[in-house]
């Protein structure tokens, strides 16, 4: 299309009245002329008296069944379509890579075996099938295998299939276990006799996915979620062969979500109500499990505790004024606050995780700058200990470990450069056996790869901790590709874990960082605290100025710089983009969270409630003001934006499909560049993408054909 032409055009349709939805600049029509323009229909929003004009609001209509679903459904269709018009030179190459990174993968494996109530327990995958087969042995690993359930067969049906859980009753006769068909995370509970190798008639649906066995090998304990919302908001006790589940507990508090588990020590049912920063909990005697449950302390605000079972007590971890939490124990038979009593004290630079009880000794998970560390203690006050660990940038955790009884550990270790590796540590003789590594094939050696732990200073001085992996060879001369990852919410750590198939980003010169921005908790719980609600900017630019040190110390330069994030990290997205669209070359925001404002005014939405504490209530008129000045869809402005693969899956039950189609649709109106801009709707699926442990490697394969062929690398 000649200039001349492009401007008649550009002119033309703004003079036609019925095409009120072309509102492009001329050189987004010039450059993406092909892609999809979805209809403008004006949704005004007010609140506090300020006035929002969506004119794409009317793209939630599928999850609503509205009546004009079937044109969203095309909408994503077509945008589906121009992606792989636009990205078909790629096609071979992306099958490439997902055949390398399968390469990798030891096809026929299975997990190291546990031992509990008699039964070793091993979860097995089979050469070229997508889902786990769940086994036991009785007795010794020499003993003939019992398949419980096969994931492959039961999900030859389905386009989506995932086990939620796989549980076995006291006497190891009925397994519970549930799966989930539409990647909504509404699961259906099933019972199978392990004696006959039969289903039983019992059929429970809309259920979170977790199953609790009572000890009396009838009765399970369950939590049922809200159809619309989705929220785990009712406790079911429900036993075998009756004809309904009855509530033990309803979480009428929106903002509250509600759970059941087991002790280790098998002997109480626990419900646990929590939100954000609040918690309480409440228990029965999992030998009587038709009584009444207690409650141990009724919740406070900003108080949270969790709770564990050791002979006469009960174990309490709890941020009782203990902002990065202290350990608690008080008698069973009186649990109420005042008769708590200390075990572990709250310390300034070291956030307690969680506790593994064993009948001789106490581990503890802890968090120090930046690094993870396990603690042995043993109740006889003798021989207290840290586990060793040598890499400076590396994640360690306690393990699997369902006996009482013994002095062996399970533990995880692994780093960038390290594959995932599972040890017994033995906390007597202080001995370790590594019992499996993650087998790569091809002939991956670690001594290949450089990790290193950087620190970048952000706008307030604070330092922020960065973790990298790269090739030998890799040159700092700011010419190398750099993919920067990021998160930053819910206090989640973001550790320097092990990927096989990020070898095909380093294998082609890419360096690998993950930015540990506030939001998370590597540094603390402090580090949580000062990347929310208020302080929520701090994480966008914590994460621009680990980009910035990047390029300053010569690691990369802005056109050769990358990032990806997904979910909230979709947001971080989002936002580093409006802030800082000339630092990145390309992006990928998978299942991004980026229409902040509307998504927290609606309370049907699922997630929303239970979340005011994490972004703010927006009915509050500071919090709708704050994070109206971040919200990546509200600040969409006409000006350049980087290359950008948008992902989501149109079952998404953690943000809803229609966020990211939105923002596209916006973005590609508002630009005023010639780069790339995708959007990718997985049809079949929802916030994890595709089921099956190799489908969803085509989902990797994709994002990385995305930002190796803006480098020009096509092999």
């Amino acid at each position: 299309m000649c200039l001349k032409k492009a401007a008649i055009l550009y002119k033309h349709f703004f003079m036609l009245k019925n095409i009120a939805f072309f509102s492009m600049a001329l050189t987004t029509a010039m450059a993406q002329a092909q892609a999809p323009v979805p209809a403008k229909k004006p949704f005004v929003i007010e609140t506090h008296g300020d006035k929002r004009t969506d004119d794409y609001y009317w793209m939630n209509q599928y999850w609503l069944k509205g009546p004009d679903s079937a044109e969203v459904v095309k909408y994503l269709t077509a945008e589906n379509d121009f992606y792989n018009k636009e990205n078909a030179h790629t096609t071979q190459f992306q099958e490439n890579l997902f055949k390398e990174i399968v390469g990798r993968i030891k096809q026929t494996d299975q997990s190291v075996p546990y031992f509990k109530n008699g039964y070793w327990y091993i979860t097995k995958y089979e050469e070229g099938k997508e889902y786990p087969i769940y086994t036991r042995k009785k007795g010794s690993l020499t003993a003939a295998e019992e398949v419980l359930i096969d994931a492959n067969e039961m999900a030859k049906e389905h386009k989506y299939f995932a086990v939620g859980s796989v549980s076995v009753s006291t006497n190891n006769t009925i397994l519970a276990f549930t799966t989930d068909v539409v990647s909504r995370r509404k699961y259906t509970l099933y019972f199978k006799d392990l004696t006959t190798g039969k289903l039983l008639a019992d059929k429970i649906e809309n259920t979170s996915g977790s199953v609790t066995w009572a000890n009396d090998n009838k009765t399970v304990f369950f939590s049922q979620i809200n159809d619309t919302t989705l929220r785990s908001e009712k406790i079911m006790r429900y036993q075998l062969g009756g004809k309904n589940a009855d509530l033990v507990f309803h979480e009428t508090d929106e903002t509250f979500n509600a759970g059941v588990y087991k002790t280790k020590s098998e002997a109480y049912i626990f419900v646990a109500s929590y939100s954000t920063l609040s918690s309480e909990f409440r228990y029965v005697d999992a030998n009587n499990p038709t009584k009444t449950f207690t409650v141990i302390q009724p919740r406070q605000k900003d108080f949270l505790y969790d709770v564990d079972h050791y002979g006469t007590n009960f174990y309490i971890l709890t941020n009782w004024n203990a902002q990065n939490f202290r350990l608690m124990k008080t008698p069973v038979t009186n649990t109420v606050q005042s008769n708590w009593k200390e075990v572990i004290a709250h310390r300034e630079n070291t956030l307690l995780e969680g506790i593994e009880i064993f009948k001789d000794y106490l581990v503890l998970s802890e968090r120090r700058n930046a690094a993870t560390h396990i603690r042995i203690m043993p109740w006889s006050n003798k021989g207290e200990h840290y586990l060793a660990f040598d890499e400076p940038a590396y994640v360690a955790g306690v393990g699997f470990n369902p006996e009482f009884n013994t002095k062996t550990l399970r533990f995880s270790y692994q780093s960038m450069t390290t594959p995932s590796s599972t040890y017994d540590y033995d906390m007597a003789a202080k001995t370790k056996k590594l019992l499996k590594q993650q087998e790569v094939l091809g002939g991956y050696n670690a001594a290949d790869y450089t990790t290193e732990r950087l620190w970048a200073k952000a706008d307030d001085g604070t330092e922020i901790p960065i973790s990298i992996v790269y090739k030998k060879g890799f040159q700092k001369n700011g010419k190398q590709p750099l993919l920067l990852y990021g998160y930053g919410s819910y206090g989640a750590s973001m550790d320097p874990s092990f990927s096989s198939a990020r070898l095909s980003l380093l294998n082609r010169g890419f360096a690998y960082a993950i930015a540990h921005i506030r939001g998370g908790q590597e540094m603390g719980r402090q580090w949580y605290l000062d990347g929310k609600m208020f302080k929520k900017k701090n994480t966008f630019t914590d994460f621009i100025n680990c980009a910035e040190y990047l390029v300053k110390n010569n690691y990369t330069t802005p056109q050769h710089l990358y990032a990806n994030g997904g979910s909230a990290g979709g947001l971080l997205m989002g936002a580093v983009v409006n802030m800082r669209p000339d630092l990145w070359n390309g992006i990928v925001a998978a299942v991004p969270f980026v229409d902040v404002v509307t998504t927290m005014l609606d309370e049907s939405i699922p997630l929303t409630t239970g979340e005011f504490d994490e972004w703010g209530n927006p009915k509050n008129s500071n919090s709708y003001f704050y994070m109206k000045s971040y919200s990546p869809y509200d600040n969409v402005e006409r000006k350049n934006y980087p290359n950008m693969l948008v992902t989501t899956g149109l079952h998404d039950s953690q943000v809803q499909y229609f966020e990211p189609a939105k923002w596209v649709a916006k973005l590609r109106e508002y630009k005023t560049d010639k780069n790339k801009l995708y959007l990718h709707t997985n049809m079949d699926a929802g916030h994890g993408g595709a089921s099956g442990r190799f489908q969803r490697l085509k989902e990797v394969a994709r994002d990385y054909a995305f930002f190796l062929d803006l480098e020009g690398i096509n092999k």
